[in-house]
């Protein structure tokens, strides 16, 4: 056999093949992208803002002594719940107890002063009815008796001022809360300017944060009477998200709002108070407190992952009764959550494009696989 004359043989015999395979059936169309879509639902809708809050106690109380002298003893474990009446420092109590003593012996003195005036009057009142003594001497008498009452009323205010140093020499807590680090130590010369720790009542615990002046201002002429603020303050749940993540679990309310408007930054200051009774919340912490501004009536919603913003403006992919897209512009107003509320655009009961928009164009027909709902949505 001709080495030559092989090649070619087989070079027609492929080109017949590939003839033979071109000039047969055309290649199946892909089958229609599969889509996940959602259910536009129309229903009155709660719109919520976060703002930034820091805790505060709902009583912070500064612990002074009421008399100076040095400390001898801390009653109290930094960190640990006292009770309101709880001894927390004890300051010396020698030089009060001297005092307090002194202040007795001066009333026993004065008893005894006024018992001889007493005695003085009452002796020489019949005398100077009989005109045996001269009138005069009673009147002396009876003014010196009264000097004497006099004293014993001083002498008693002093006594009783005395028993109260002795008993301020025990320091305690004014209120029931967490008590604070000890910012002086045994030994020290405290007076009634010395702040020995705080106490703060953190059951419940306030949170503090700020709103502009416009959401202020629309709140108060939805309710304008202060009955009807009250009510509203009562009926309007506050969440707290904690600084990590978590929605703390139990909900608070709007306790005041603060006098003024902050000239500076345009907004007013918000007290919201909240269950706290683990004593997990602490003051100066810091949390987002969430809560429900206003309601928008018929809102229409849609996952947010159902829409596309490009350039400035936003569309959606909306699958008609016939499985075909149809790529349609929309407008969007507020969140809430997950969900995007649509203000123009779509109708209630209409199909989005969720999952798979990657995978469509405007015309395009589509296996629909049905997805969660807004509804359902979290």
């Amino acid at each position: 056999m001709n080495p030559r004359l092989t090649y070619p043989a087989l070079l027609s015999g492929l080109l017949l093949i590939v003839g033979g395979c071109s000039g047969g059936k055309a290649a199946a169309p892909p089958p229609p992208a599969e889509v996940e879509v959602a259910t536009v639902v129309e229903r009155d809708t709660p719109i919520y803002s976060d703002w930034v809050a820091s805790l505060d106690g709902f009583v912070n109380a500064d612990i002074q002594p009421r008399v100076s002298g040095y400390l001898i003893k801390q009653n109290y474990r930094e960190g640990a719940l006292v009770r309101k009446g709880d001894v927390l420092f004890e300051i010396d109590p020698r030089p009060f107890k001297a005092a307090l003593d002194y202040a007795k012996a001066q009333l026993a003195q004065a008893e005894a002063q006024l018992g001889k005036a007493s005695l003085d009057v009452e002796r020489d009142t019949p005398l100077a009815e009989a005109r045996a003594i001269a009138k005069s001497q009673l009147d002396t008498e009876i003014q010196a008796k009264l000097g004497a009452q006099a004293l014993v009323l001083a002498a008693k205010a002093n006594v009783e001022q005395a028993e109260l140093n002795m008993e301020f020499t025990k320091v305690t807590s004014l209120v029931s809360g967490i008590a604070g680090i000890a910012r002086v130590q045994i030994g020290n010369l405290v007076g009634p300017s010395s702040i020995l720790t705080s106490v703060s009542q953190v059951d419940p615990i306030k949170a503090y944060f700020t709103v502009g002046e416009q959401v202020f201002v629309d709140f108060h002429r939805r309710f304008p009477t202060e009955a009807s603020v009250e009510e509203q303050r009562r009926r309007i749940p506050l969440q707290l998200i904690l600084g990590d993540g978590q929605v703390y679990e139990h909900t608070g309310r709007i306790s005041f709002a603060d006098r003024e408007v902050n000239a500076a930054t345009g907004t007013i200051r918000i007290a919201g108070v909240f269950p706290n009774p683990n004593n997990l919340l602490r003051p100066g912490g810091y949390g987002r407190v969430r809560l429900s501004v206003r309601t928008e009536p018929g809102a229409r919603l849609v996952p947010q992952r159902a829409v596309t913003e490009l350039q400035g403006s936003h569309q959606v992919a909306v699958v008609g009764s016939d499985n075909k897209v149809s790529i349609r512009p929309v407008t969007v107003g507020d969140r809430v959550g997950n969900l995007w509320i649509v203000t123009d655009g779509l109708k209630a009961g209409e199909r989005v494009i969720v999952e798979g928009l990657l995978k469509v164009r405007d015309g395009a027909s589509v296996n629909v696989v049905a997805g969660k709902s807004p509804q359902t949505e979290k």
